[in-house]
């Protein structure tokens, strides 16, 4: 996080934190919208009450309708199961793409299909970090694009995911955590870290992930998100945000939620290092008057009750279950898991 935003007062949300964890206070004290934002004026999920104080308004940024995405999982083959990452792509691909998932998230684009592909992923060579910062994150994207090894894809529709393996910790520092000069793709997965995780913006305390891009050329832009291996430690304490049995499904439900809020507002960290600028407002989408994206006030409304939004659903096509997030819906003003239909959009 650059000094830039620290001292921001407003700042949209492009987090997943846990209800109640100092990552989210750390958060929530921060969130808003920039200067000049807009604040124009049922299957809601089980539990839950309407809320729309909180539904979201377009702000006239960019959003992406048909979402290519790939998986890079850091730290080497010896820090993941083959079987997890197995679960992870194939489960992300599959709710991403799902007709009645989908039939949620189409509102935001005025009820026209949207799609997602899923292109194969890649393991990344290098030792397991023991902290992963936004300025790890942001340097490694910089040096796979300089490698080449982004070609092939549309850099204005694709999303990166960076999967963190068990026992990193992750967290908001905009500085990387090692400055030596190392192999590329080594670099930004160093095992020595001078950063306190304890820091409140860590997944230590409550944080799960996060998107943003990076502006490699004023002409090339890289979206990306990344996440943490969300998880029980040995002795006790989560790191990330623990919703199921295993924790390859939390990697997939802290994802689902990273990329629809990609989705839906592509170019967040640009209105967040835009500060209380008025002209920041312009590269927001869909946020609600608090700042919050699609995925956030679900997390923060249920709090330690994240079986009311992180279930596991019936894909539509009937070939199993996946783990996800319920996304803010506007036309049920709260949480909403997978309909057979989209709402009819509302009269203006």
């Amino acid at each position: 996080m650059s000094s830039q935003e620290e001292s921001s007062k407003s700042r949209p949300m492009n987090v997943v934190t846990a209800k109640g964890s100092k990552a989210e206070k750390s958060y929530r004290a921060r969130a808003g919208l920039p200067a000049g934002a807009k604040l124009q004026p049922e299957a809601i999920a089980p539990g839950l009450h309407p809320t729309p104080k909180h539904n979201l308004v377009f702000h006239g940024g960019k959003t992406i309708q048909n979402l290519t995405f790939t998986n890079f999982f850091v730290g080497g083959p010896n820090s993941w199961k083959t079987s997890d990452i197995q679960n992870i792509d194939k489960a992300l691909a599959a709710a991403m793409s799902d007709k009645n998932l989908n039939n949620v998230m189409v509102q935001y684009f005025n009820n026209q299909p949207i799609t997602s592909t899923f292109k194969p992923s890649q393991i990344l060579a290098g030792a397991k970090p023991a902290v992963f910062s936004q300025g790890d994150v942001e340097r490694l994207v910089t040096q796979l694009q300089q490698q080449g090894k982004l070609n092939g894809f549309n850099l204005g529709s694709t999303v990166f995911n960076f999967m963190l393996p068990s026992g990193t910790v992750l967290n908001a520092d905009a500085a990387p955590t090692n400055t030596a000069t190392t192999h590329p793709v080594q670099s930004a997965a160093a095992a020595h870290n001078p950063v306190h995780p304890e820091e409140e913006d860590s997944s230590l305390e409550g944080l799960g992930g996060y998107h943003g891009s990076v502006h490699i050329t004023p002409q090339v832009t890289v979206y990306y998100a990344v996440g943490v291996f969300s998880e029980r430690r040995p002795d006790g304490t989560e790191n990330g945000i623990v919703a199921f049995n295993e924790p390859w499904k939390n990697i997939v439900a802290t994802f689902y939620h990273e990329l629809n809020e990609a989705r839906t507002d592509a170019d967040v960290e640009d209105a967040i290092k835009a500060g209380n600028d008025p002209n920041g407002a312009r590269f927001l989408g869909w946020v609600s008057r608090q700042g919050e994206e699609c995925g956030d006030f679900p997390m923060s409304e249920v709090g330690p009750a994240l079986n009311l939004i992180m279930k596991e659903v019936p894909l539509t096509s009937g070939g199993g279950t996946v783990p996800v997030q319920f996304q803010y819906s506007n036309a049920v003003k709260g949480p909403e898991g997978p309909i057979p239909a989209p709402h009819p959009l509302p009269a203006h």
